[in-house]
């Protein structure tokens, strides 16, 4: 480098280069930025339409009930300490979209799953009690979709009370037999069920013997399997390759299923795939049934955030005891004193005593 490279005039004309420079760079990035935001003005303002179509569609995707107006006042009192409990319905109906399942022909629709889920206050912990659906109960007085009155009888199957008036009648029910007022209900068919399992890519569920039915056509070896929505299907539903064949073998599989299910759609990354929640969320609101509280997308989607701190992984799943009924081998009946002793905790969101858990029904 020369002496004449380094005084103070040289030196003085790079800087006035430099930051002529830097102008120009600073101006360029400044259009940059705005041609970038009048494009998202542009795109935001063109999606309107579309967005707003897409909202509607799966807002009217939903069908809703008014419980109050369909069950009355004859209901359990809201207590301030019971959190939220939700009664959530597998219907097993063959109409429509079901028909092509390979779930057999059977008339009319019930309640194949049920289970009750409670939320404590603060919603960072839930517990699900699933009902079997052989289970004999005292069906309320009901009022069917048609305005007729169903007359209270004593023991009929549960899952009969679903096609003989309607998913209200299993809400009162549900609340009759066990004095907990439930706040929501949700309830989603066999097609829905298969859609939204496909939507996000299939469930990891782990078996420790084969199961090998062909009522349901499940066959698993022992070990980890991914299941699409028809092998889902068949899973929550198998009951003759588990336990002694009854309804209740299955119910531990159910539970299974819905915690891997309920894992799997809170680890996926739907914010960064809009397509894929679209398609969740149209499966989904396309075969769902709810209350009228959480009865559009708005207030559904509330709903869901308010228990985005609940951990599928701890939560707990219980079976509602039972008792191999003394008429009717085949049937079961709510086991005393443990099933009291569970519906109280549940109604004073407390902890439910081990001693509530066992089942004197030991098929499961």
């Amino acid at each position: 480098m020369t002496q004449a490279d380094t005084t103070p005039s040289t030196r003085a004309g790079r800087r006035r280069a430099a930051d002529g420079k830097g102008r120009r760079q600073r101006t360029r990035g400044r259009r940059i930025r705005r041609i970038i935001l009048w494009t998202l003005v542009v795109l935001v303002v063109a999606a309107g339409g579309t967005g707003y179509w897409l909202y509607s569609r799966l807002d009217g995707n939903i069908q809703a009930v008014d419980l109050d107006r369909a069950i009355g006042k004859d209901r359990p009192e809201k207590l301030p300490t019971s959190g939220q409990n939700v009664l959530v319905l597998g219907s097993d109906s063959r109409a429509g979209a079901n028909a092509s399942l390979g779930t057999g022909k059977v008339a009319g629709a019930r309640s194949d799953t049920a289970l009750v889920m409670h939320i404590p206050e603060g919603r960072t912990r839930a517990t699900a009690v699933s009902i079997p659906r052989d289970t004999l109960v005292t069906r309320p007085e009901c009022t069917k979709d048609d305005g007729t009155t169903l007359p209270s009888a004593r023991r009929v199957m549960f899952n009969s009370v679903y096609s003989l008036a309607g998913p209200a009648c299993v809400v009162k029910t549900v609340e009759a037999m066990s004095g907990v007022r439930m706040d929501h209900f949700m309830e989603i068919d066999f097609a829905g069920f298969k859609g939204l399992v496909d939507a996000i890519g299939g469930v990891d569920v782990s078996v420790d013997k084969p199961i090998h039915d062909t009522s349901s056509g499940l066959d698993l070896t022992a070990g980890t399997h991914k299941l699409d929505g028809t092998q889902s299907l068949a899973f929550v539903r198998t009951r003759h390759g588990v336990g002694d064949g009854s309804d209740l073998g299955r119910i531990g599989l159910q539970q299974q299923f819905m915690i891997a299910l309920l894992s799997e759609i809170k680890e996926q990354d739907l914010l960064g795939s809009p397509t894929k929640t679209y398609k969740i969320a149209d499966s989904l609101t396309n075969s769902l049934t709810t209350d009228s509280g959480i009865g559009s997308l708005t207030s559904l989607a509330k709903f869901a955030r308010s228990m985005n701190g609940v951990d599928p992984a701890s939560m707990e799943t219980i079976m509602l005891p039972v008792a191999y009924d003394k008429i009717d081998g085949n049937r079961v009946v709510a086991a005393e004193p443990q099933a009291s002793t569970l519906w109280k905790a549940i109604r004073s969101d407390s902890p439910i005593p081990e001693s509530a858990k066992k089942s004197p029904a030991t098929g499961g």
